[in-house]
């Protein structure tokens, strides 16, 4: 009897059970609850911190595009076009593929210049000593080709603290040359420059190990002494190319130019006002008298080249930017010959 009870009641040992917190039954419903309201809780912060991410992605977003909407206001090609004005290219700095004063860039700007209908003429300020000479010719050539394609816009060249060279090259092609009494101007001529370190590896004690599959692929490398040969050709190769920038000069120029003058096309250089004297340059002027007084407006626009944001931000911002810049230079200087 005292089994049949114990077996027809269980709930009473059941009972006693979940007093003492032993129920087996009572402790998972506990559990299960527990883990539902914590997988809940869970939940609720991962859409919490998936909306927190998105919201902050979303801003930063925002803010990219209001930097690029204000860097492209103030840098971009042709910025606030409206009316009629004189569009103002620069060619400033080194002339080298790739930099700023490249071809690519400047070609860019003044075809920019060109189309617009605002534009009543172009002015070139030159501020560089010039650089590659495949670079200034092709800015050279492009400039005579617009002047061709758009007879009505004058292209007026203004040298500013310095036209020399590469940048001389390219300013030729323009209309007319104005400068200041003050002005650098000439240097018609090319250049390789570079270092020898030959003697130096041999006081140090290091052994110069260069293998090649020409015998002038080693050409005028600077840790190998001077080849007379090599000398020889990239004499050669220096006249030529000195010939080119001649004739080109002469095209530009034309019956300006005071051929009798002695080293004209030695690679001198001249002040503005000597440069005057002898053709390289018509008269005085500047940006904003040229403007005024040749193309009869002073509304001026400045042109340049759109560049992306990274490199737009890396110019302003990062100093590897300028360790870049200063060991390219040093690497050309010393690692190879550079051509100008």
């Amino acid at each position: 009897m005292a089994d049949e009870a114990s077996h027809n009641n269980p709930g009473d040992s059941a009972g006693v059970k979940g007093v003492d917190g032993d129920s087996p039954g009572a402790v998972g419903w506990e559990r299960v609850t527990l883990e539902k309201l914590a997988t809940a809780s869970l939940d609720e912060q991962k859409r919490r911190r998936r909306w927190a991410i998105f919201f902050r992605f979303a801003f930063l977003l925002y803010l990219i595009w209001v930097t690029v909407a204000l860097l492209g206001k103030f840098d971009s090609v042709g910025f606030d076009e409206d009316g009629k004005h004189v569009a103002v290219v620069e060619l400033r700095g080194i002339i080298r593929s790739g930099g700023e004063a490249s071809a690519e860039n400047i070609n860019k700007t003044l075809r920019s210049a060109f189309k617009n209908e605002n534009v009543v003429g172009v002015i070139l300020r030159v501020n560089s000593p010039g650089g590659s000479p495949v670079q200034s010719s092709i800015m050279h050539n492009e400039i005579l080709r617009l002047r061709s394609k758009y007879p009505g816009k004058p292209l007026l060249a203004v040298i500013e603290d310095i036209g020399a060279s590469g940048a001389y090259f390219v300013a030729s092609a323009a209309e007319r040359v104005y400068v200041n009494p003050s002005s650098i101007v000439g240097s018609i001529g090319v250049l390789i420059n570079g270092f020898g370190f030959s003697e130096a590896l041999k006081k140090i004690g290091v052994e110069r190990r260069l293998l090649t599959s020409g015998e002038n692929k080693g050409f005028l490398d600077p840790f190998s002494p001077l080849n007379s040969e090599h000398e020889e050709y990239a004499n050669s190769l220096l006249k030529a190319l000195h010939q080119q920038f001649i004739a080109a000069v002469r095209k530009g120029r034309g019956d300006r130019l005071q051929l009798e003058t002695p080293g004209l096309f030695s690679g001198l250089l001249w002040t503005g006002a000597e440069s005057i004297g002898i053709g390289l340059a018509d008269t005085e002027g500047s940006v904003s008298s040229v403007a005024r007084e040749e193309l009869e407006t002073e509304q001026i626009r400045i042109y340049s080249p759109q560049e992306n944001l990274l490199d737009r931000l890396e110019k302003r911002l990062s100093w590897g930017a300028l360790a870049n810049s200063l060991w390219r230079e040093l690497y050309d200087q010393a690692a190879a010959p550079w051509l100008r």
